[in-house]
């Protein structure tokens, strides 16, 4: 976002004599198909190249490679540092250079080394580091016939020596904001993940083309200094910051003073970690989008400033949301300055701030939101001029009274430019148009394919590729960008590199043959197996239909018992896909070439979806169950509360072969925040609707939590089928859950067991019945 936020139509694949093709506002495209003009190169570096695309496949070049111009245009050492973190063994193998370009398109291009003698296999010319990176992902996705992803590669697989193209690859942004991750990520990814964790994600997101991060974390240091300077003792800032696993809904203007203050060497590892992000994104040429300021105050701001307009914002959730302070009062814009002041003390400068006016709430209370918004943008105005307000699409957010006045005030103010909405529910309802909700405000395309963290595979691929292209030809579509945006990544990684891909393609895409590619780099090799196995679960889980969901169903595993449930988490949805074949297609995948367990990503996915067949096989279950419990079959009633019993005893089998589904892994150092955050959401009168949200299938969380849920559960219902007993009293889940999430135990961080032998038991398991 170093740029204004526009609509500019930018260049994506096509045929043409001089360079890449130019898809633009002034040639309508019909649904279906690539509007095609020619469009002069940004630099002779990107010339004299003719690309082919024929249904998103990039085809072979009609012209010789040209020589690569010197010098660089900009420094490629960030980006060369990412390829020789991802790929050690290979890096040195994969020439950079850097064009310039004069309009500002990301472009890059992919060719063979002039001489056959020479050391490198690939050259990938961009135009910004962040082109280069993607040009690299192309690459080895497209030619060397890998993935790195989240989570998951494929690398080991590489031959010693990577293969050269055997044709000339070039390929353009369609849009130029490419945004990643929700303000839920501190929370439901790992409140106290490592810099290593963070380094790995933000090298895997440029790699894949994304150019704007949100880094919402670290931000309660920047409220303690704010306000010292407004008559707060640290301690009554740290008692209204809540624990870091919370912080996300404390700055989204949920709650506040919730799962206990973190001690100082804990906040200040914290901002640690936060600068060396926000130094990395820099570093790579992508824009860190940190929060603003948009009037949150603690407690009793207005006997410490009299006057002060401040307006209680009611509940979220069952919490005390905090208050808000009218943003036209004259004391908002000392604040604001003050808050931009230390946020630049701490973590720089950027383009592009975060912010939301009552998220999902919150009272207004006669202040005119769009009077509001306006002094809102005035403070970030001043403070950084110039900067874009980024805010989320999701409920009622943003409200048209707030963009209408944005677009209607004084324009040294508000040039239209200046607000991009990352759109998460873009794929979510049967209709979809943006630009009559927004009134031509600028989007991003978006999707949140996981909510809490919680374990799902799946998502609205067909909806994605159908709205994303027939959005983008619309004539004077407002359409900028996409936004990468589950509650918490490092979920779904097939997901991940489909949605990821759609800001590099103008033209649709044919997912039949984009699954089956997939299938081949995603284990690093082609295989009948894993094939066959890709195209059901295309056609299941990845087909999903738009009109209430963006997510798949999640694991009954994790509900608080009950015979009836059909979801964990209050408002999911039941299952969404067939299971049966899904199930047909995990015990084809497990007959795959053995010679793919080299594959990191062939291992993870062996245990992740033979995870989500057994999660769905307790929707199988859970209704004989329930119809033996009805009938009083005891004989009937007992071999199915075993069988569920014994499957959970497997799953956690299964995810302790893989650290990434290790409890001890999400947890870290983390306490009763972290551990309430996955069970009870915090206290009592907020698990009554926020329970098992961020649930999740963990080893350890599912042998310690979710296995002693059931089994007391089934062990209290069989005395009503045996008889011995006629009503049974309601079991406290709550106070068993904050039990286990008050407790110390700690979990371990390493993997135990093999994985293909763990989900060859599921297999049987599954298959006897």
């Amino acid at each position: 976002m170093a740029e204004s936020v526009g609509r500019r139509r930018v260049l994506g694949y096509g045929l043409t004599t001089g360079g890449l093709a130019l898809v633009g506002a002034a040639a309508a495209m019909e649904p279906g198909t690539a509007s095609v003009t020619a469009a002069r190169p940004p630099s002779e570096a990107l010339a004299g190249v003719v690309s082919e695309t024929v249904s998103g496949r990039v085809g072979r070049s009609l012209a010789r490679p040209p020589e690569p111009p010197e010098p660089e245009a900009f420094d490629v050492t960030p980006a060369q540092r990412v390829l020789e973190r991802l790929l050690p063994e290979h890096a040195g193998q994969i020439r950079l250079h850097a064009a310039a370009a004069d309009d500002g398109v990301d472009r890059y291009r992919i060719s063979a080394p002039a001489q056959p003698s020479d050391p490198y296999a690939v050259v990938v010319e961009g135009t910004s580091t962040s082109a280069l990176l993607a040009g690299a992902g192309w690459y080895l996705k497209y030619v060397a016939g890998v993935t790195v992803s989240l989570p998951g590669d494929s690398v080991a697989l590489l031959a010693e020596r990577l293969p050269s193209p055997s044709t000339v690859l070039a390929g353009a942004a369609a849009v130029p904001h490419r945004f990643a991750l929700n303000d839920t990520e501190h929370g439901y990814a790992g409140p106290y993940r490592s810099w290593a964790d963070w380094e790995r994600t933000l090298d895997v997101l440029a790699l894949h083309g994304c150019n704007e991060v949100l880094v919402a974390a670290g931000h309660d240091e920047v409220y303690r200094r704010v306000f010292a300077e407004f008559g707060y003792r640290p301690e009554d800032v740290d008692g209204w910051i809540p624990a870091p696993a919370y912080q996300p809904w404390w700055l989204l203007g949920n709650v506040q003073a919730l799962g206990g203050s973190a001690d100082p060497a804990t906040r200040q590892a914290g901002v640690d970690v936060v600068r060396r992000i926000v130094d990395r994104l820099r570093e790579l040429g992508l824009t860190p989008v940190l929060p603003g300021y948009a009037g949150l105050v603690p407690g009793g701001f207005a006997s410490r400033n009299p006057g002060a307009a401040v307006i209680p914002q009611g509940d979220w959730g069952g919490y005390q949301r905090p208050d808000w302070l009218d943003t036209r009062d004259p004391l908002y814009a000392r604040i604001a300055e003050s808050f931009f002041r230390h946020q630049a003390d701490l973590y720089g400068l950027s383009t592009a701030y975060k912010m939301d006016l009552l998220h999902e709430g919150g009272r207004a209370a006669g202040v005119p939101l769009g009077a509001a918004a306006v002094a809102v943008m005035t403070a970030l105005q001043t403070a950084r001029p110039g900067a874009a307000w980024v805010m989320l699409g999701w409920q009622d957010n943003p409200r048209r009274e707030v963009l209408d006045a944005l677009r209607g005030c004084a324009s040294a103010v508000c040039a239209g430019q200046r607000v991009l909405v990352v759109d998460g529910c873009s794929d979510k309802f049967e209709t979809f148009d943006r630009e009559d909700d927004w009134g031509g405000t600028s989007y991003a395309f978006g999707t949140i394919t996981d909510f809490g963290g919680r374990s799902l595979l799946g998502a609205n691929a067909a909806v994605w590729t159908a709205r994303f292209p027939k959005a983008l030809s619309r004539p004077g579509s407002a359409l900028s960008g996409t936004a990468w945006l589950p509650e918490a990544s490092g979920h779904d990684p097939a997901a991940f590199e489909l949605f990821t891909e759609l800001a590099w393609r103008a033209d649709p895409v044919d997912l039949a043959d984009w699954f089956e590619r997939y299938a081949a780099r995603r284990y690093g090799r082609p295989d009948a197996a894993a094939a066959q196995a890709w195209r059901v679960f295309s056609q299941t889980a990845y087909s999903l239909p738009a009109g209430k969901y963006t997510q798949a169903q999640d694991s009954l595993f994790s509900a608080w018992p009950d015979l009836s449930a059909t979801t964990a988490a209050s408002g999911g949805p039941a299952m969404r896909y067939d299971g049966a074949a899904f199930q047909g297609a995990v015990l084809r995948l497990l007959q795959a070439d053995p010679a793919l367990r080299a594959a990191d990503a062939y291992r993870y996915d062996v245990v992740d979806f033979t995870r989500q067949a057994l999660a769905n096989h307790a929707r199988v279950l859970l209704p004989e169950i329930k119809d033996a419990y009805v009938t009083r079959n005891l004989d009937g009633y007992r071999r199915l509360t075993g069988r569920w019993l014994d499957a959970m005893r497997l799953l956690d089998t299964l995810l302790a072969t893989d650290e990434r589904f290790l409890l001890g892994t999400f947890l870290r150092s983390g306490g009763y925040d972290a551990r309430s955050l996955i069970t009870t959401w915090g206290d009592r009168e907020a698990s009554k609707a926020l329970r098992n949200y961020g649930g999740r299938e963990l080893a350890g969380l599912v042998a310690d939590v979710y296995l002693p849920r059931w089994r007391k559960h089934f062990a209290a219902y069989e005395t009503v089928v045996t008889g011995a007993v006629e009503e049974l009293a309601a079991t406290d889940w709550f106070a068993m859950d904050d039990a286990w999430a008050r407790a110390a135990t700690r979990y371990p961080t390493a993997a135990t067991g093999d994985p293909f032998a763990a989900a060859n038991a599921v297999a049987a398991f599954l298959t006897a019945f």
